[in-house]
């Protein structure tokens, strides 16, 4: 299980100044296995490939300087991560992105931006506050 703790380090000149409510710990990261499964860069890319429009195997292989079993074996992963789906058209299997999983993504890395984004201003803010005052 994924989880964050908030670190708060402070200048101890800044001992009079409040402290903000420490982050919510993170929740389990559902989205691990699709994180780990674009981690290769040849999954990347054919996720990419997929982006643009639906594939068959061999359109994905001609596109990419893998094997045609190699792209079958990634395509196997992606789908097992839930990152694809495919139809079969005869003896072809046309290979899409799972919107689902790129909804999954797209706010886990929303989640972890804002997270990063929220600490960023905190650390600021307390910079800010712990400044010392210039007299005339």
């Amino acid at each position: 299980m994924v989880t964050q703790t908030a670190v708060r380090r402070r200048d101890p000149a800044s001992a009079s100044v409040p402290a903000a409510a420490p982050a919510p710990p993170l929740r389990p990261v559902a989205a691990a296995p699709l994180h780990a499964a674009l981690a290769d860069p040849t999954r990347e890319a054919i996720v990419r490939l997929l982006a643009a429009r639906e594939c068959a195997v061999g359109e994905i292989a001609a596109e990419l300087p893998v094997s045609r079993p190699a792209v079958s074996k990634h395509l196997r992963l992606l789908e097992s991560a839930g990152l694809v789906r495919f139809r079969s058209e005869g003896t072809r299997n046309v290979y899409a992105l799972e919107p689902a999983a790129l909804a999954a993504l797209r706010d886990d890395i929303d989640a972890l931006w804002r997270t990063a984004l929220a600490r960023l201003a905190l650390d600021a803010n307390n910079r800010r506050r712990a400044a010392p005052r210039r007299t005339r």
